[in-house]
Order: structure tokens, then sequence, then C-alpha cells
């Protein structure tokens, strides 16, 4: 038995608050939408809402406790040590059948660059889960702390709706290459490499191109990052929104919906009952419209990376 299988079993046997919400995904409500060539799920979920509702402005982050800390995490929550800078933990609010948070063993601020590597690392250590990171701006309710989050793999649409869209190759060097990804409600870059040195690069060749507001600590983006058969294949959704303006919306109007990774990879979190009911196909389309980067923004992107 693997030390991630263990760990579920020791945590679904001495915690019981994590243990029922565990159970309560088999019964969990969902459906499908089928936008360009691409599957979106809505998942009502309520015990996200802790999560989609997160005050993330400055004021209230320094208010608050670290949850990522381990001073400030609840006793029963064990955790695994690994490469002595990360800390593998179960999250108890689950979106995933196995669903895992990856906190810094240092409280600093969530940031991916200088980590891609971790994260390349982490998915070949973590090869049943997709590895995944949100922005400060773009998911993350603990920007204050550097994290990422898993999944187990099979459970996103995009780790197979990716290769029904068209991917037109931007840059390749020795051992990887990059490539941007339409036709799928969304643009997604996308890279593929045969080692951690190589995609490593080529991500650095793309964050650097991408566009940065003046408020923001870096780009606005969401990853995601698998391993198979020892290549690794990277998805980055670069952002220009945070919120949808249905989020902030009245009345009928209103969608309690904050795109982050999930979204992005297919799988759209509905904490309210009333929301998972109504959302329909072309919400989710607006929304991706909204907070993605236009093809003409991925034009200027690509102009940089080729530069």
């Amino acid at each position: 038995m693997s030390d991630i299988s263990i760990l579920f079993q020791k945590q679904f046997h001495d915690w019981e608050m994590l243990n029922r919400n565990y159970a309560a995904l088999k019964s969990i409500k969902a459906k499908e939408f089928k936008i360009d060539s691409a599957r979106f799920k809505v998942q009502f979920n309520p015990a996200r809402i802790i999560s989609s509702s997160a005050k993330v402005d400055e004021k209230s982050i320094k208010e608050r406790r670290c949850f990522l800390c381990s001073e400030n995490r609840p006793e029963e929550q064990a955790e695994l040590d690994w490469n002595n800078d990360y800390t593998i933990l179960i999250n108890p609010y689950p979106i995933f059948p196995r669903h895992l948070t990856i906190p810094s063993k240092q409280h600093e601020p969530q940031r991916i660059s200088g980590r891609i590597a971790h994260m390349m690392n982490l998915a070949a250590y973590l090869d049943d889960f997709t590895i995944f990171y949100n922005g400060p701006r773009c998911g993350a309710s603990a920007p204050d702390h550097a994290h990422f989050q898993a999944g187990n793999k099979g459970f996103l649409p995009f780790e197979k709706d990716y290769a029904k869209g068209k991917m037109t190759e931007i840059k390749r060097i020795p051992g990887a290459a990059m490539f941007i990804l339409s036709g799928i409600a969304r643009i997604a870059f996308m890279i593929q490499a045969d080692n951690i040195e190589a995609g490593e690069k080529l991500f650095n060749n793309l964050y650097q191109a991408l566009p940065m507001e003046d408020i923001d600590v870096e780009p606005m983006l969401n990853i995601l990052c698998w391993n198979e058969k020892g290549k690794w294949i990277i998805a980055v959704f670069p952002r220009i929104k945070h919120r949808p303006t249905c989020y902030f919306a009245d009345g009928n109007n209103n969608l309690l919906i904050t795109p982050a990774s999930v979204d992005m990879g297919g799988v759209f979190i509905t904490p309210l009952e009333k929301d998972f009911n109504k959302v329909t196909a072309s919400d989710i389309k607006n929304i991706l419209d909204e907070v993605c980067i236009s093809q003409e923004t991925a034009c200027h992107i690509i102009e940089r990376i080729r530069n």
C-alpha cells in the first residue's frame, strides 16, 4: 500500500468529519453540459461554500489565522512529509474522491515562480493524481500561503478533452514543446515535456510573456499538471478576472461561482443548490468568456514567446 493510501486509511479511521464529507461525495448531485468540443460537469457541493465565499482581500487575510500553517490545522489532520519542503494533507472539504492539499512548510505567499519544477516532481511522485495550482487572484482561498492541490486522475474532463481541441505549436526545444489549445470553450497553453528542466524552461518562457496588471503580484493563471508514462503535461489557463459579474449580482442573476483550476479543468462547483438547479451551459460559457483571455490577447502572448 502506498504512503498516500495509508494516509487516507488513517484519516478515514481517525477523523469523523472528514469521513462524513467524503462519504457525502457518493450521493452528490451533478449534471453535464457540452460546450464546443469540451464537456463540463457541474457539481452541487455545499461543503465548498467555505472556499467559494472566502474573503481574500488583504485586510481579511491579515485578520484571520492561516489554516495551512501547522499550528492552526485541526488536531485530527495527519500529514505526510514530502521533499522536506512540503506537507501532504487530505483535504477535508473534497471535490475529488481523493483530494489532497500540499502546502509549503514555510508561510510564504502563493507564487508559482520558482515552483513549477516542484509541481512537476509532485506529479511524478503522485502519478495517480493531477496536480493543480490556483493563482492568488484565481481561486486560491489561501493566497498568503504557497500550496498546491491534487485530485485523482480521470475526474477532470479536460484530461481527455484537450485532445479534441486544436493544438498549434508555438515553440519547441530539446525535450519539450509548447502549444496553444483552442476550440474547447477557453484558451489554454499546453506544455509537453520529457524532462523537468525542459518543461521548466518553456513554462518560464510563457510565464514571462503573460500580461500582468499593476494590482497583481504574478500573472493571473490556473495550472494543471500530470505525468503520463514518464512524460509531463502542463496546462496553463491565463486569466483576466478573478470572479465573474454573476458572483456579485443581485437576485436571480446571482451565481456563487468562483472559477479556479478545477473549473478550468471542466468541473464547476456550486455550493448553493439554487445555483446548481438554474446554471446553464450558456452561464458556463459566459463565465469562461469573462474570466479567461481572448484570442487577441493569446496572439500577443504568442508574439512575446516567439520574439
